[in-house]
Order: structure tokens, then C-alpha cells, then sequence
């Protein structure tokens, strides 16, 4: 006598659904680029927030791996690791491809013991980043949080509104040449929008 079949199993968290939770916290900025990455990938909007959903399960699961060896289950081997030194201390940076932006690569900060000290997205290192001159190249998604450190200095890092959001505060030129201040944010070190002090920004943090 044949039993009756069990519950289906649940799919293995992989790069796909990895890629759907970074777009869950791109999308309270870019929601109209977001509906795009979507449609490239095949996906819905419900499969995105599930991915996002089973996500912040593992982080906050008492049962949860290591950040460092979470992302390795995940994503698989990484494509290079290298040493960073950051100050007097010495971090392993693992990369990652993504294939919704082929010309980065997400980059995990580890410390000794698997510990992460960051994670974010970077310019491929054989790859030329974007000329950033005025305020007008600073389109989303198209330049990381270095790139727009490096190309306005002083910028100044600001207090980020969630987890995996950043801020920039800098000064740069508009297309007439006119220095003004702006603030940048920034999703998992991806440029989501750039706002001018007099606008604050009025974003609220998704809450999933």
C-alpha cells in the first residue's frame, strides 16, 4: 500500500532568490527599475518578497550559520578572494558575480572567524567605472558607493535609514558648473537616488 505523498519541499535559497532580496530593498526607491530586473528575470513581485521573507529568516534564525558561510551556501564558491586591509585589520573579501549586473561583483568583507564586516555591491576590477563630473551622472544603478566617494571628495558618510542602505553627503557641479550640496543613497552600495538637503529624502525603511 502506497503511502500518500508528503509536503513538497521547500527550494533551496539560491542566487536567483538572492538577487530577488536585493531588489526588495531597491524597490522603495526605484520601484519602476525593480518591475524591470523583475520581468528579466521571470519572476513576480510575490516570489520577491517570499525570497526576502525566507531571507531575514535565516539572518535572525537562532539556528543561523555564520554571515560568511551563509553567503557560501547560497551563492557557492566565490570567483576571487583576496586580503583587504582596512586600518590595522586584515579581512578576507570574497566577490561574487550577479548576472542582473554583469559589470559588478557583490563583495563580502569577512574577519577571522567568518564574521562579516561588510557586504555590498562593487565595480568589477577589470571593468572601468562610469565618468562621474556633475551631479547629472549620478544616475541609479549605474555607479557604486565608492565610486561616488572617489570622484566628489570630501564626501561625508551619513546615518543610512535600514540595513544595507548608505548615505553620502558631497558637493558637485550640476551641467552649468554650479556647486551644490547633495545627499546620495544607496542600497546594498548600489546609487539608488541622489536628493538635495532642501528635499530631505522621505523614504521609510520596507519593514520586511
Amino acid at each position: 500500500m502506497s503511502s500518500a505523498p508528503g509536503p513538497s519541499a521547500t527550494p533551496a535559497f539560491d542566487p536567483l532568490a538572492f538577487q530577488l532580496v536585493l531588489l526588495r530593498r531597491m524597490a522603495d526607491h526605484q520601484p519602476g527599475l525593480v518591475e524591470d530586473a523583475l520581468r528579466e528575470l521571470g519572476v513576480g513581485r510575490a516570489e520577491m518578497r517570499e525570497a526576502n521573507r525566507r531571507w531575514q529568516a535565516m539572518v535572525h534564525s537562532p539556528r543561523r550559520r555564520a554571515a560568511g558561510a551563509r553567503y557560501r551556501s547560497v551563492l557557492g564558491p566565490p570567483e576571487t578572494v583576496s586580503e583587504r586591509r582596512v586600518g590595522d585589520l586584515t579581512f578576507d573579501a570574497l566577490t561574487w558575480r550577479v548576472p542582473l549586473w554583469p559589470d559588478l561583483r557583490f563583495e563580502v568583507l569577512t574577519a577571522p572567524g567568518g564574521a562579516v564586516w561588510n557586504e555590498w555591491l562593487v565595480r568589477a576590477p577589470d571593468l572601468p567605472g562610469p565618468a562621474l563630473r556633475t551631479v547629472r551622472d549620478l544616475r541609479p544603478w549605474a555607479c557604486t558607493l565608492d565610486e561616488v566617494a572617489r570622484a566628489f571628495p570630501p564626501a561625508r558618510p551619513m546615518e543610512g535609514t535600514a540595513p544595507t542602505r548608505w548615505r553620502l553627503s558631497f558637493t558637485a557641479p550640476d551641467a552649468a558648473g554650479e556647486r551644490a550640496e547633495y545627499v546620495a543613497e544607496f542600497s546594498w552600495g548600489l546609487l539608488q537616488r541622489v536628493v538635495a538637503p532642501e528635499t530631505p529624502a522621505q523614504s521609510s525603511p520596507s519593514g520586511d
